[in-house]
Formats: structure tokens, C-alpha cells, sequence
């Protein structure tokens, strides 16, 4: 049975927060980052905006940033996807959160082009190996705790994080070798979103 829609004001409200930058640390420690740790936008924005250039811009970094960009949405994707569950109404609200964080930097037609390339992987790879790839292409553990970050903002689309998507995120974790709370923090910037 196809899941019902998240209301629009819910899936702007995810937008908005993914389009800034996180506000946790990244260390074992319970401190805040320091300011100016992280860029003025999210991660996805910023790797977004290069992703979305046409072939032939020459951006700086712009290898690095589609590297990102990939691993971040594969790691929302296989989050989202953990759960057997992926139907019309939920791959539409995943697109539309992506596309708006992105402020239309990233077309729908890209995403659901990179979508697509993504469940071929999954189904050739498995969720492991997709999950080593990931963490491959996340080389700093700001970068980590980002990924983690919009991952389990993304999960919060579809009625919050279900015990087998936070094992996708500790698998995440695990690979990204952040300490065993980055998870925890990741979860709970996600849901004082909702409770704003």
C-alpha cells in the first residue's frame, strides 16, 4: 500500500534546516565546534551548487564536490531505502527535500538520474559495499558528521528513523571511525528539527 505524502510545510521545514550548516561537534567531546569550523551553508548546498554546473564549468574543487555530493545523497539514499520501503510518495518527498536544500542548483532530472544509478548499485553492491564506498569519498570527520547529519534529516520524511535505517547510520558511523554518539547527535539535531 503506497505511503501518503508528508505535508509540504514538514518537508520545507527539513529543506531549510539541511540548508544550513550543522550545529554539533564532531568529536568525542561534548563542546560545540569551534566558529568558523564549518562553511555558511550545508555541505549538501555547497557540494550541490557545483554538482548542478553544467559539464565544462571549471570550478575549483569541483572534483571533490561531486565526490560529496554523491556520497551524501547515497548515504540518505540507503538510509531511505533500508527499510524495503521506497514508494512514489517517499522518493517524491526525498527529491523534493534534495531539490529545495539544493535551491534549485541540483535539477530534478540529475537527481533522478543519480536516483537511479544509485539502486543499480545498491542492487549489484549491496548495502555494505555501498556503505565502504561511501565512506571512501568523506575524507574529514566534519564531513562525516555532516553526512550523517542530512541522512537522518532525510529519514525524518517518512515518519521518523526505524531501528533498521539507524543501523544503516551506525554502519555509516563505524566507517567514518566517529565515535559511538555521532549517531546520537546526528538523530537528535534531526528531531528538534520536527519539534520546532
Amino acid at each position: 500500500m503506497p505511503s501518503t505524502p508528508p505535508p509540504k510545510g514538514l518537508l520545507d521545514k527539513i529543506a531549510g534546516k539541511l540548508r544550513e550548516p550543522p550545529s554539533f561537534s564532531v568529536s568525542s567531546g561534548a563542546s560545540e565546534a569551534p566558529p568558523g569550523s564549518f562553511p555558511r551553508a550545508s555541505l549538501l548546498s555547497s557540494a550541490g551548487a557545483h554538482y548542478g554546473h553544467t559539464p565544462g564549468d571549471h570550478l575549483t574543487e569541483s572534483t571533490e564536490a561531486l565526490a560529496l555530493f554523491e556520497a551524501i545523497i547515497e548515504s540518505a539514499y540507503l538510509v531511505a531505502v533500508a527499510d524495503g520501503d521506497f514508494d512514489a510518495a517517499e522518493r517524491g518527498a526525498f527529491e523534493h527535500v534534495v531539490l529545495a536544500a539544493c535551491d534549485g542548483k541540483v535539477t530534478a532530472a540529475q537527481l533522478r538520474s543519480l536516483l537511479a544509478d544509485l539502486a543499480d548499485l545498491r542492487a549489484e553492491d549491496g548495502e555494505d559495499k555501498r556503505v565502504l564506498m561511501v565512506s571512501r569519498a568523506i575524507s574529514r570527520p566534519e564531513q562525516a558528521a555532516e553526512v550523517l547529519r542530512v541522512a537522518s534529516l532525510i529519514a525524518q520524511v517518512s515518519d521518523g528513523v526505524s531501528a533498521v535505517e539507524r543501523g544503516v547510520l551506525d554502519k555509516l558511523a563505524t566507517r567514518f571511525q566517529l565515535d559511538s554518539s555521532a549517531v546520537d547527535r546526528a538523530l537528535s539535531d534531526a528531531a528538534r528539527v520536527l519539534s520546532e
